[in-house]
């Protein structure tokens, strides 16, 4: 373990130490925050009952996220409802995934689609990782061996991707999506997947695990709370922008009524 020591801090703080990760995919949960706070302040509506189970969903009732710790073994489900060409689908991710990670794909159903066609496997090809075909199944696995992203197909037709990472000691996660599921979320998760940004946890939650790097840093309170406040700020800067622009858009499926003039009375 290597450690850091940030400068430039303040009076009447105390520091606390926390722990960069690598590679991210093998770094644990963390903070479910990351990913919700985000959601929220890009105008989700938290629709949570007393049982626990977290439930946001998007402006347009279309998409729904939830996160539920207490059925075993636990997990991320991300659905998408059908609406026109875009068929119903489906997310389903393992409670210890990197919240890093869950944040590339939901990130991202906050955002405009781009206009280039996604690639699922260039964010991968990228970091160098490994790909090939196995009959009708296409496999890329990172560098290390630890991470992997699946497209499978059954003779049946059935398909799905099936995504995931796991240590030497069996510790780790996999993730599902629907082969409907639309291609620029998958490319999101495979570039969050993929990423060599490290993850970074408090003390007390670093994983116990032989295949990963940890740096050991100290961070002030303030340090940590305004990188967390500054993703939000870009958050709301970004639906304020968008709704903005929304609202400034001529209506272009009506026209313009006529002006008719109205008869004076005479004198």
């Amino acid at each position: 373990m290597t450690t850091s020591r940030w400068s430039g801090w303040g009076p009447g703080e105390q520091a606390e130490q926390h722990y960069l990760i690598q590679p991210r995919a093998l770094a644990g949960g963390g903070d479910i925050r990351h990913v919700t706070e985000f959601l929220r302040a890009s105008g989700w509506r938290d629709k949570s009952k007393n049982s626990g189970l977290l439930l946001m969903e998007s402006p347009d009732r279309s998409v729904r996220f939830s996160y539920d710790p207490f059925t075993q073994p636990g997990r991320w489900t991300i659905r998408g409802a059908a609406r026109g060409p875009q068929a119903e689908w489906e997310a389903v991710l393992g409670l210890h995934t990197p919240v890093e990670i869950i944040a590339g794909l939901t990130d991202q159903l906050t955002r405009p689609r781009s206009a280039h066609a996604p690639n699922v496997w260039a964010p991968l090809a990228e970091q160098s990782w490994h790909a090939r075909r196995e009959g009708q199944h296409q496999i890329a696995t990172s560098p290390d061996g630890l991470a992997w992203m699946h497209f499978r197909q059954n003779a049946d037709g059935r398909a799905l991707w099936w995504a995931g990472a796991r240590d030497g000691q069996g510790i780790g996660w996999s993730a599902q999506f629907t082969s409907t599921t639309p291609m620029h979320l998958v490319e999101a998760f495979s570039t969050a997947l993929a990423s060599p940004e490290p993850a970074m946890r408090p003390l007390g939650r670093v994983p116990h695990s032989a295949q990963i790097k940890v740096t050991s840093v100290s961070l002030l309170p303030s340090q940590l709370s305004g990188w967390q406040q500054a993703r939000v700020t870009a958050a709301r800067a970004a639906t304020w922008a968008r709704n903005s622009f929304t609202a400034s858009r001529p209506r272009t499926g009506s026209r313009a009524r006529p002006h008719t003039a109205t008869a004076g009375r005479t004198r």
